[in-house]
């Protein structure tokens, strides 16, 4: 492939193989910088492709994707790729060999149950003008490596790509019909995007560009749109305004047949009282009859995308930003409406958010960092974009803080409790050396006499007095002086 941009003619030709995280995003980075003012720029890619949570990735060679949250950071968004070919005058093309089975999306773990993790690639919507997205193979569906050096897709591109003369649209659609070919039907690439009404061909693009040949004349164009305009009102009063601007022509005539057939109809039903003009119908018939001569096409609304295609845009630039967790499906719904309100009060706007808008894909698309700040489950803490495992320390146990706690769950008998103050007047004697005083020989079996003085023990509920015909032991308990009471 890089061959044949060469010998096509083109400026500059970066090929890069087999790379890494790091020199994936240095190599797209350095071709953005020499696409600058460029006609035409193209990236091919061929390698692996995934889908997680609506937003495509290609994927470098040293990624490992053990779970969803890996992917921002080890693969490659394929709008980091669409916005290096942004600057070109003519042509922004990107073409992914990119929708083979997906090696990771069996095995990777999934942290968020509602995220949805593809094989392939997703449906994509270019917001740029002049912008085409090849496929491989069709979205949410996976290509063909082929048994010969190149993929089928690939070896159609080197046979129809670069033909002189050959305007790219249709060279696409002669690619598709060869991997068609080639596959027996299973395998259809697909291509995302439009053009103007220029042919531009991607060998000889000064020669085959043609010039825009002049719009042919409609000498009943302005009273076409007057037509459709006054066709909404269909009363009597607005036909004869129609009328009165355009009183001769084709259109004229339906006018006049439009009018012929109220009139029967109201001779049929004489008690109805005749339709009368509404307001609508008087502002376009000022508005017709004030500029006469105006182009009648301004009264014609602007094409645009449609409110679900800017959910989506919306919903794309809000996960962008951080905001919005949930799968990006054009519907615009609470999460939808919660992530919008969330960017409100990160970044300081007050859009509306009861429904998606230009206004607020515009606002959105202006930032370019993180707005919403990372929120992990129990368990996890933010490191950058993404979240990472708590590791505490032994004898400690995350908590319902979220920070590393001391364990809650060790025997009772082992928690340490503090020293018992004792009163002065019933301070024992040293258990120790108690334990370790003989009374002489002669004394030994005789029975105590009433002038030995009284023994107290003590432990941690309290101290006691020693009853007559009972007797006091002592013991340490894990580093704890232990006094108890014995009497036969």
């Amino acid at each position: 492939m890089a061959d044949m941009f060469r010998n096509a003619g083109f400026d500059a030709v970066i090929l890069q193989q087999d790379v890494g995280n790091l020199d994936f995003k240095r190599a797209v980075r350095r071709f953005e910088e020499a696409a600058l003012d460029a006609d035409i720029a193209v990236v091919f890619y061929a390698g692996h492709g995934i889908e997680i949570g609506g937003v495509n990735y290609v994927i470098p060679t040293d990624a490992k994707l053990a779970s969803d949250f890996d992917v921002p950071d080890e693969a490659i968004a394929l709008d980091r790729i669409v916005d290096a070919v942004g600057s070109a005058k003519l042509l922004h093309l990107i073409i992914l060999d990119a929708c083979r089975d997906n090696p990771f999306a069996a095995n990777m773990k999934r942290r968020i149950a509602s995220r949805s993790v593809s094989a392939g690639l997703a449906k994509v919507e270019p917001t740029t003008a002049d912008t085409l997205i090849a496929f491989a193979a069709k979205a949410g569906s996976t290509a063909s490596d082929g048994t010969g050096e190149h993929s089928p897709y690939t070896t159609a591109l080197l046979q129809n790509l670069m033909v002189p003369g050959v305007d790219i649209r249709l060279a696409f659609g002669r690619v598709r019909d060869e991997v068609m070919r080639i596959t027996n039907q299973s395998q259809e690439p697909f291509v995302y995007g439009s053009l103007g009404g220029r042919a531009i061909s991607l060998l000889g693009t000064t020669d085959t560009v043609a010039p825009a040949l002049p719009a042919p004349v409609d000498p009943n164009v302005e009273a076409r749109l007057d037509y459709q305009q006054f066709e909404k009102v269909g009363t009597k009063e607005a036909w004869d305004a129609f009328l009165t601007l355009h009183p001769s022509g084709p259109y004229a005539d339906l006018a006049r047949a439009q009018r012929a057939k109220l009139m029967a109809s109201a001779t049929q039903k004489p008690d109805l009282p005749q339709a009368k003009p509404d307001a609508k119908a008087s502002q376009i018939i000022a508005a017709l009859t004030a500029t006469p001569g105006a182009d009648s096409a301004a009264s014609v609304p602007p094409a645009g995308p449609n409110d679900r295609e800017i959910a989506r845009m919306l919903q794309t630039e809000l996960k962008r930003v951080g905001c919005y967790q949930d799968v990006v499906t054009g519907e615009w719904s609470g999460s939808s409406r919660r992530a919008l309100d969330a960017f409100n009060q990160n970044a300081g706007t007050k859009l509306e958010i009861n429904k998606a808008s230009l206004e607020a894909v515009g606002t959105v698309r202006g930032t370019t960092d993180r707005v919403c700040p990372l929120t992990c489950s129990r368990g996890f803490r933010a490191d950058g974009d993404r979240c990472v495992s708590i590791t505490c320390d032994p004898g400690l146990a995350v908590g319902q803080s979220g920070a590393c706690e001391p364990l809650k769950d060790r025997p009772r008998s082992a928690e340490r409790s503090p020293a018992i103050q004792k009163p002065k007047d019933q301070v024992p004697p040293e258990p120790k050396r108690e334990a370790k005083t003989r009374p002489p020989a002669a004394a030994r079996g005789a029975p105590p006499t009433s002038s030995a003085p009284a023994q107290v023990a003590c432990d941690r509920f309290g101290c006691q007095p020693v009853k007559k015909g009972c007797k006091m032991r002592t013991e340490d308990f894990k580093g704890e002086t232990q006094q108890e009471v014995i009497c036969n």
